[in-house]
């Protein structure tokens, strides 16, 4: 087995609808688990960790997912604060 096997991502599932496509993958090295959703109407991508056991889910359901994973972050920088 070489360097680039082990940390080759790889797809575990993939699905297109309307100009959005939504993609699971899983790296073996470091047993990371991310979902990829790419709107094709605007060209962005985003990308996020989901724990395995959220995997499914997280792919049928990638928005609602980056929302809590980003939730946090996206508050504390926004806006000014009071």
């Amino acid at each position: 087995m070489t360097a680039t096997t082990l940390t080759e991502r790889r797809e575990l599932a993939s699905r297109t609808f309307d100009g959005i496509e939504v993609t699971l993958f899983w790296t073996q090295a470091t047993d990371r688990v991310t979902v990829a959703v790419h709107d094709s109407h605007i060209d962005e991508t985003l990308e996020f960790d989901v724990a395995g056991r959220d995997a499914l889910d997280a792919f049928h359901h990638p928005y609602a997912h980056a929302a809590t994973r980003r939730s946090l972050p996206l508050a504390t920088s926004c806006g000014p604060t009071a």
